[in-house]
């Protein structure tokens, strides 16, 4: 399995092909369907965001409570289709990787090789797994969206493989 360090650069990107295993540390967001959608009612309003996504990964998951001495608890990840309709406007803010289970819209594959970004399939079922790669966790936005609030993790070898690169190469579709 390849190490990637995060944030992802353009050559790590550009090295990426669908079916690789990874192993994913350094820094990434968390945010499912009631973030995006937020997010975008900022955008619509033309209101700064509490974030940038310049450069970031995003996870999509709702991590459940830390357990004393742990920075998370299980978090597993959620479908990665109830984001489609969010994704191709924050690739084009700078997003430049997600992390999610299942297959996406052509739009959202376009939108990957377009922005040179990059689609990590996560293995459902995992969340304990998930939950104990994470190190560091911080709310960063919309805390009243609780479990789907934004969140700021630090990861220690997270296993994913890549499902959708940056040329268009997709494990969904071989």
């Amino acid at each position: 399995m390849k190490k990637i360090r995060l944030p992802l650069t353009e050559e790590e990107i550009s090295g990426l092909k669908a079916g690789e295993g990874v192993l994913l540390s350094g820094t990434i967001l968390t945010g499912r369907d009631c973030a995006h959608k937020r997010i975008c009612e900022y955008l619509d309003r033309g209101e700064k965001l509490p974030f940038d996504f310049k450069g970031e990964t995003i996870y999509y998951a709702g991590p459940c409570p830390a357990p004393a001495g742990k920075a998370c608890g299980s978090c597993g990840p959620t479908t990665s289709a109830r984001m489609d309709a969010f994704a191709p406007r924050l690739l084009d803010l700078g997003l430049k990787g997600m992390i999610g289970k299942g297959e996406r819209s052509g739009e959202v594959e376009r939108s990957i090789v377009k922005n040179h970004a990059v689609y990590f399939a996560a293995i459902g079922g995992a969340g304990a797994l998930y939950g104990n790669a994470v190190k560091k966790s911080e709310l960063v936005a919309f805390e009243d969206l609780l479990s789907e609030a934004v969140y700021r993790f630090e990861i220690e070898d997270f296993p994913c493989v890549v499902a959708i690169d940056c040329n268009g190469g997709n494990i969904y579709k071989k």
